[in-house]
C-alpha cells in the first residue's frame, strides 16, 4: 500500500467510525433522563463507561500489539453496535441504573478496542512506506474528519431524536454494520506483523505491556506528564461534553430536542476549527508545548465562563470557544505522545494514555455529577473548568524537560519558527519523526 492509500483508509475509517458514534451524542444525555434517571445517575452511568474503559484498556493494547491493529478495530464496532442495541433493550424494559451501567462498561470494552489501535495502525503503516510529511497535520486533518462527521452526526441525531430519541440509536446500530463490512475490506495491518497468542499467554503478555507501558510510559516524564494532562483535561470533558444538554435547554427555556443537535453540531465545527488553528498554528510555532499551553488556558477560563454566562446564547459561544481550544491542543498533543514512544509498544501506550484519561472521567462525572443533583450544573461548569487549570502545571514542566518531541517542522518562515504571542523564544526547528 502507498501513503496516500493508507491516509485514505485512515480518514474514510476515522470519519464513518465517528459519523456512526455521534448520532447519539447530542441526545444521549436527554435519552437517559427521559429512560428514567436523574442527573446524578445519568453521570454514573456515563462513569461506569469511563471505569470500563479504564479497566479494558491494557488487556485490548495487548490485542491490537499482538493479534493485530486490525483485528482490534473490528472488534470495537461490533461491540459497539451490540451495546447500543442493549441501550435500547435497557430503556424499553425500564432496567433502571444497574443495567445502563453494566451495558455501559462493555461498550467501554469497545471503545478500548479502538483507541490508540487505529493510531498505532496508521503511524506504523506511514513509516513503512517512507512517508516524509508531519504526523501533527496528518493528526489534525484526521480530527478535521471526524469533526465534520461529528458535525452531520450529531445534528442528524437531534433531528432523529425530534421523532423519537430512541431512533438516533437505530440508526447508528445500522451504521456501525456498515462501517465493520468496510474496515474489513480495506484496512489491513501494514508495517506490523501480527502474532498469535495463547489464552494462557495472556496473563505474561499483560504483564510485559504493563512493564513496558510504565518503562516508556510512567518512567518517562514527558510523556506522564502528558498523561497527567490527560488525566486532568479529559476527565473534565468526559462530563462536560454531556452536562451541556439539559443545561442549555434550561436556560434556554424550551424543551426542544433539535436544539441539542444543533449545539452539538456547532461543537463540532469549533472543533474542526481547532483543528485547523493546530494546523495553521504548527507551520510558524517551534514547540508543541507552546500550543498545548495556550489551549489548556483557554479551555479552563471558558469552561468556568460557561457556568457562570446566565444566558442561553453567551453560554453556547463560551462553549464553542472552549471545544476549539480542546480541538486545537488534540493533534498537537497526538503527536507528541506518538514521536515519543517505540513502534512496538505504540497502540500499548496511546491506550495507557487514554486510561488515564479515563480515570479522570470515572472521578470528575462522578463528582461534578453529584455536584450537579446537589447544586447545579453550572457550579460543576466552574468547579471543574478551574480545575482544568491544574494541567497547566504539567504544561510548564513538560516544557521545560526540553524533548526533542516538543520541537515541530514549520513549513513556513524557513527553519525557524515563532509564536510572538507566546512572548516565549523562537526554537530552531528540527524533524521528530522517528522510525523505532
Amino acid at each position: 500500500m502507498t501513503a496516500r492509500r493508507i491516509l485514505a483508509s485512515y480518514f474514510t475509517i476515522a470519519g464513518l467510525y465517528t459519523l456512526s458514534a455521534a448520532l447519539i451524542w447530542g441526545v444521549n444525555t436527554l435519552f437517559l433522563l427521559d429512560s428514567g434517571l436523574d442527573i446524578f445517575e445519568v453521570f454514573v452511568a456515563n462513569a461506569a463507561f469511563a471505569a470500563g474503559m479504564f479497566v479494558f484498556e491494557i488487556p485490548t493494547g495487548v490485542l491490537a500489539d499482538t493479534a493485530g491493529r486490525r483485528a482490534s478495530f473490528l472488534l470495537s464496532v461490533v461491540i459497539l453496535a451490540l451495546t447500543t442495541v442493549g441501550y435500547l433493550a435497557v430503556a424499553r424494559t425500564g432496567g433502571g441504573l444497574a443495567a445502563f451501567a453494566a451495558v455501559s462498561v462493555v461498550m467501554g470494552l469497545g471503545f478500548t478496542f479502538y483507541s490508540g489501535a487505529v493510531e498505532a495502525w496508521l503511524v506504523d503503516a506511514l513509516n513503512a512506506t517512507g512517508f516524509e510529511g508531519q504526523l501533527d497535520s496528518v493528526f489534525a486533518r484526521g480530527s478535521m474528519v471526524s469533526g465534520a462527521a461529528m458535525l452531520i452526526g450529531t445534528l442528524s441525531g437531534g433531528l432523529l431524536g425530534s421523532i423519537d430519541l430512541a431512533v438516533p440509536y437505530v440508526v447508528r446500530t445500522l451504521m456501525l454494520i456498515a462501517v465493520f463490512a468496510i474496515a474489513f475490506f480495506t484496512m489491513h495491518d501494514v508495517g506490523f506483523t501480527p502474532r498469535t497468542v495463547r489464552v494462557s499467554d495472556l496473563p505474561g503478555e499483560m504483564r510485559s505491556v504493563a512493564a513496558g507501558s510504565l518503562r516508556y510510559g510512567w518512567v518517562e516524564r514527558p510523556v506522564r506528564l502528558l498523561m497527567l494532562c490527560s488525566f486532568v483535561q479529559y476527565g473534565f470533558m468526559a462530563w462536560a461534553v454531556y452536562a451541556w444538554q439539559p443545561y442549555f435547554l434550561e436556560l434556554l427555556g424550551r424543551n426542544a430536542v433539535w436544539v441539542a443537535g444543533v449545539v452539538a453540531s456547532l461543537m463540532a465545527t469549533s472543533m474542526i476549527a481547532g483543528n485547523a488553528l493546530a494546523d495553521w498554528f504548527s507551520s510558524f510555532c517551534g514547540r508543541r508545548s507552546t500550543l498545548l499551553l495556550w489551549a489548556a488556558g483557554v479551555q479552563a477560563f471558558a469552561a468556568v465562563g460557561v457556568g457562570l454566562a446566565g444566558s442561553f446564547w453567551l453560554a453556547v459561544a463560551l462553549f464553542m470557544v472552549m471545544t476549539l481550544a480542546v480541538g486545537a491542543a488534540g493533534p498537537v498533543k497526538q503527536a507528541f505522545l506518538h514521536d515519543s514512544i517505540p513502534s512496538e509498544q505504540r497502540a500499548s501506550l496511546a491506550s495507557f494514555d487514554s486510561m488515564f484519561g479515563n480515570g479522570g472521567g470515572v472521578l470528575q462525572q462522578v463528582g461534578l455529577g453529584y455536584l450537579s443533583r446537589v447544586g447545579s450544573i453550572a457550579n460543576g461548569y466552574v468547579v471543574g473548568g478551574a480545575f482544568t487549570l491544574v494541567a497547566q502545571i504539567f504544561l510548564w514542566r513538560l516544557r521545560g524537560q526540553g524533548s526533542e518531541a516538543d520541537l515541530i517542522v514549520g513549513r513556513r518562515g524557513g527553519t525557524q519558527g515563532s509564536c510572538p504571542a507566546q512572548g516565549l523564544p523562537d526554537v530552531a526547528l528540527v524533524d521528530t519523526r522517528r522510525t523505532a
